[in-house]
């Protein structure tokens, strides 16, 4: 076999799914409740990357200031979701697992309503800083109690305890959270809490889109560092014990990985469901289940999914924002009822 022809054609891979990506990202900053044309776009891009050719203040404020910051955001937001959906389905071997396994949504909930309803922690702090801040203390909080329930009694952390320890904590959460907003929430503190549950990436700007590729970027590389033990993991624990792989070490790595990125897109976008649990089962039938493939594949599938969810969100009503999180729910939900149908029955 010529071994120039699998190179080649992962050049021709690599080479087509970054242009679709650029193109989703070209229609995203071109959409939108005002529509600004592609050739306004690329003069705006050219004039604030040093080049010269004029734009109007309208079309600069729209896609330097507004949209790019949020494309990106959706590009970052989404390769994290998706990531951490591929590394939790191998660990747990469990297909409907997904990055808010572990309790990191419920207690980002906890954290954003306990200052949006109470005003709990706000300080001098600029409200969208605490909210954000606050979800992302409740992330943590909710995984430490989750990671210390399931290695209570010093039995290690299995999937089956960890599934359950996150299950629990998430019903301890989600009941807070609603006797909180039930008694002292106002219509527009509800409102509030209820778009955050549903996500939004409405306030993404230039500095927290940063911080989202700064995180996406550090999963990829983390979590790809680890394809191999993943691999072993698929066949279950004792199989990846006898390949070598510590189990305990890596379980421990990776979940605590998956909980601090996600932990950090939720406290920036809210809660932004199915990305992680479907983009993985879209990905696998494609590129295999060897997970040096499938974790970039992830990525930039997620990435791809929620910069055009995003651009659905923002243009479908005019004047009006739909939840992103419906979106994804209604796009989510017919491909995991098609993903089981094609299943063979066990």
């Amino acid at each position: 076999m010529n071994p120039a022809r699998p190179a080649g054609r992962t050049l021709l891979v690599v080479a087509f799914a970054v242009l679709a990506l650029v193109a989703s990202a070209a229609v995203a900053l071109a959409l939108g409740s005002v529509d600004v044309p592609l050739s306004r776009v690329l003069a705006v891009l050219v004039r604030r990357l040093g080049g010269g050719g004029d734009v109007t203040v309208l079309e600069d404020q729209l896609v330097w200031q507004l949209r790019l910051p949020r494309v990106l955001g959706a590009v970052a937001v989404g390769a994290v979701l998706a990531l951490c959906g591929a590394v939790l389905q191998a660990l747990t071997r469990n297909d409907l697992a997904d990055p808010f396994l572990l309790g990191v949504s419920s207690g980002a909930t906890v954290g954003a309503v306990t200052v949006m309803v109470l005003g709990i922690g706000v300080g001098g702090l600029v409200a969208s800083t605490a909210v954000s801040a606050a979800a992302f203390t409740g992330s943590l909080a909710a995984l430490a109690v989750v990671l210390l329930i399931a290695a209570a009694g010093g039995r290690g952390l299995s999937p089956h305890r960890t599934v359950l320890a996150g299950v629990a904590v998430a019903y301890l959460c989600s009941a807070y959270t609603s006797v909180v907003v039930i008694m002292h929430g106002e219509g527009d503190a509800a409102r509030r809490v209820l778009s955050w549950t549903l996500g939004s990436l409405a306030g993404v700007r230039w500095e927290s889109s940063l911080v989202l590729l700064g995180a996406a970027a550090l999963g990829l590389v983390w979590f790809c560092a680890y394809a191999e033990r993943l691999d072993a993991f698929t066949f279950g624990e004792v199989s990846a014990l006898s390949l070598g792989v510590p189990v305990t070490s890596t379980r421990w790595l990776l979940m605590v990985g998956t909980a601090l990125v996600t932990a950090t897109t939720v406290a920036y976008v809210g809660v932004i469901g199915f990305v992680g649990l479907v983009v993985p089962h879209l990905v696998r039938p494609v590129v295999g289940h060897r997970h040096a493939a499938v974790l970039p594949a992830s990525a930039w599938g997620g990435a791809v999914l929620l910069v055009w969810a995003d651009t659905a969100a923002r243009s479908l009503v005019e004047r009006q924002e739909v939840p992103i999180g419906a979106l994804t729910a209604l796009l989510g939900v017919p491909v995991l009822i098609w993903l089981m149908a094609r299943r063979p029955r066990t």
